[in-house]
């Protein structure tokens, strides 16, 4: 595996149970294998459990899993040479690590600024999945509206440095670039 400006970064957006996961698994699917899952969640409660186990099950045995719940640009960097694609589920929620776990978090600190130059010439192709959150009632909490800010500003970033950009809306993806 060759990092290279050739191998595409595909961003896959939508609202909470929008279909967005599973139709980021179908894009990755069409790569040979061996193909990696970075996920990026940490669990906290029962409920999260539940959405991680439910994602691995319906993975099934199509990928290595990574966990990177904070440096993300260094779980990349690090696959295997062989691996053929990278489904990273997901943004949003690494975001959310990184305001949680650094007291001086800034949405210019260093995880971010490294993923951003990793993806201009990735090691391989690479799937995002992230939430937008703009769309919906404004956060009633000044942390809640900086997320909602901050998270805008990288989807922004990630998408302007991506070769495909899809929107799930009810299930359906909407072809954004």
């Amino acid at each position: 595996m060759t990092r290279s400006t050739s191998n595409t970064v595909t961003l896959v957006t939508g609202g909470c149970r929008s279909g967005k996961s599973r139709f980021a698994e179908e894009l990755a699917c069409q790569a040979q294998t061996p193909r990696c899952y970075i996920a990026t969640a940490e669990i906290f409660d029962e409920e999260m459990r539940a959405r991680v186990d439910l994602h691995r099950a319906q993975r099934g045995e199509a990928y290595e899993t990574v966990e990177a719940p904070i440096d993300l640009a260094g779980a990349i960097t690090a696959v295997p040479e062989a691996t053929q694609v990278i489904l990273v589920d997901c943004l949003t929620v690494w975001l959310g690590n990184l305001m949680h776990h650094k007291e001086d978090f800034s949405e210019h600190c260093a995880e971010v600024q490294a993923l951003l130059e990793v993806l201009k010439a990735p090691p391989c192709p690479i799937v995002f999945v992230t939430n937008e959150l703009g769309m919906g009632l404004v956060p009633e909490t000044s942390m809640g509206r900086r997320f909602r800010d901050v998270a805008g500003r990288l989807n922004q970033q990630v998408a302007a440095l991506a070769n495909e950009a899809f929107f799930i809306v009810s299930g359906l993806p909407l072809k954004l670039k």
